[in-house]
C-alpha cells in the first residue's frame, strides 16, 4: 500500500498532541489536535488519549507516535516523565488496540529529529548534527551523514552531580525561577559538554526552547553552529509521521 497522509502523534510530558501529515511535503494537512497528558501518565491513560486523538481526526489508516523512552521494536526500555509501569510495555501493541489502527512507535526526540533532517534545519546537512528537544526534559538525536542514530539518552548524562535536564531543561528554569542568563549559563556548560564528546557541525535546538533562541543564543560559547529547529514544535508530529510511511514501506518490500 503506498501511503502518504499519516496521523501523526507526539507524546509529551505535559501534553499529547497529533495531526494528519502529508509525509511528502513534511506539511500538517489538519490544525493540531492536542489534549494533556494524564497525571502519572500511566499505559491505560496515555493510551485512551492516543485513541481520543484518532477518533477526533476519524482516522482509520497508519499512525506514526514519538514516545518518551528508548523505543526498539515498539516496546518501551525507559520511562522519561510518564509512569514506571510502562517500562517492558508494548507501545505499538497498547496504542494499536486503542486506536484501532496501525502504529510505529519511536523515541520522541528521534522523530523530531527525522522531521528536521528531512524537511528542516537540518535538510541536506551532511557530517555530524545533534539535535535537541529542551522542554520538560532534554531529549538528544544523533545524525551522522543523514542516518540516524536511535535511542541515544544524552540529556541523563551527568553534569555537576546532576543528569544535564535535572540541571538545564526549560522545566528546570521555571520552577528554579532562574533568569535566561542564568539559565543559558547552564546550558551552555551542557552543549560544550556535547561539543567536547562529538564534534558536530551542527547543533539543532528543537522543542519548546526552538521559540525561545533570541532569549538565549548570543549566551552561547560553543564553536558548532547552533541554529533553532525550522518546525517548531511541529517536528514530532511530522517525524514520527514520516517514521511511519518508512517503516510500512519497508514492511511492504518484505
Amino acid at each position: 500500500m503506498k501511503v502518504k497522509k499519516i496521523l501523526g502523534i507526539d507524546v509529551g510530558g505535559s501534553g499529547i498532541k497529533g495531526a494528519i501529515v502529508n509525509t511528502k511535503t513534511g506539511k500538517l494537512k489538519t490544525r493540531r489536535y492536542r489534549i494533556p497528558t494524564p497525571e502519572g501518565a500511566t499505559p491505560d491513560d496515555v493510551a485512551a488519549v492516543v485513541g481520543k486523538i484518532a477518533t477526533h481526526f476519524k482516522w482509520t489508516g497508519p499512525i506514526g507516535c514519538g514516545f518518551p523512552a528508548v523505543v526498539r521494536n515498539g516496546i518501551a526500555q525507559t520511562a522519561a516523565n510518564v509512569d514506571k509501569s510502562w517500562i517492558g510495555t508494548n507501545i505499538a501493541q497498547k496504542f494499536e488496540e486503542a486506536s484501532g489502527c496501525p502504529v510505529v512507535v519511536l523515541n520522541d526526540a528521534d522523530a523530531a529529529g527525522m522531521a528536521e533532517m528531512k524537511f528542516g534545519a537540518g535538510k541536506d546537512k551532511n557530517g555530524v548534527v545533534m539535535l535537541f528537544t529542551v522542554g520538560t526534559g532534554i531529549g538528544t538525536v544523533i545524525f551522522s551523514h543523514g542516518k540516524l542514530v536511535p535511542n541515544t539518552e544524552l540529556g541523563h548524562v551527568l553534569l555537576n552531580t546532576m543528569s544535564a535536564e535535572e540541571y538545564a531543561s526549560d522545566a528546570v528554569r521555571q520552577n528554579e525561577e532562574l533568569s535566561w542568563e542564568e539559565w543559558a549559563g547552564r546550558f551552555n556548560e551542557y552543549l560544550l559538554y556535547m561539543e567536547r564528546l562529538f564534534w558536530p557541525d551542527m547543533m539543532i535546538i528543537g522543542g519548546g526552547m526552538s521559540k525561545k533562541d533570541d532569549k538565549f543564543n548570543d549566551q552561547l560559547t560553543v564553536k558548532t553552529d547552533v541554529i533553532p529547529a525550522k518546525l517548531r514544535n511541529n517536528a514530532g508530529i511530522i517525524g514520527a509521521a514520516v517514521a511511519a510511511r518508512l517503516e510500512f514501506k519497508s514492511r511492504n518490500k518484505h
